[in-house]
């Protein structure tokens, strides 16, 4: 299980052996339509778990991306994607700590940028 979709891509291509990857590459970026990654996490009341999710929709910067190994430069195109539909999971986790359904440390903890979801030191300081 991955929680990004640049995660996803990696591990799909990392089935394949070297030698056949740029090739498989290629394939995906041309057959791929998206890619939806899900976490359900715990409520911040106990009741129940709530979902959290990044989509990931394939266009000619996403299919070039994938061609050039370069799955690593995916979130900066998801942020500018939002209007095609992509989200990264890190703006699902804090709209869900705004709507106070899940909590900042459960946030964090989940979080690819830790620094978006500070939470309290041991010490009582964020």
């Amino acid at each position: 299980h991955t929680s990004t979709a640049a995660r996803t891509l990696d591990r799909l291509l990392d089935v394949f052996p070297i030698d056949q990857q740029a090739q498989i590459r290629t394939m995906v970026s041309e057959s791929l339509r998206g890619i939806v990654c899900q976490q359900l996490i715990p409520r911040q009341d106990g009741q129940g778990r709530v979902l959290a999710l990044e989509v990931l929709v394939n266009n000619p910067a996403v299919g070039n991306l994938i061609r050039e190994a370069k799955t690593f430069m995916l979130p900066g195109v998801m942020q500018t994607g939002k209007k095609l539909g992509m989200r990264l999971m890190d703006d699902s986790l804090k709209e869900l700590v705004d709507q106070q359904l899940i909590s900042p440390e459960e946030a964090h903890r989940r979080a690819e940028n830790k620094k978006l979801f500070p939470v309290a030191a041991p010490g009582g300081t964020a």
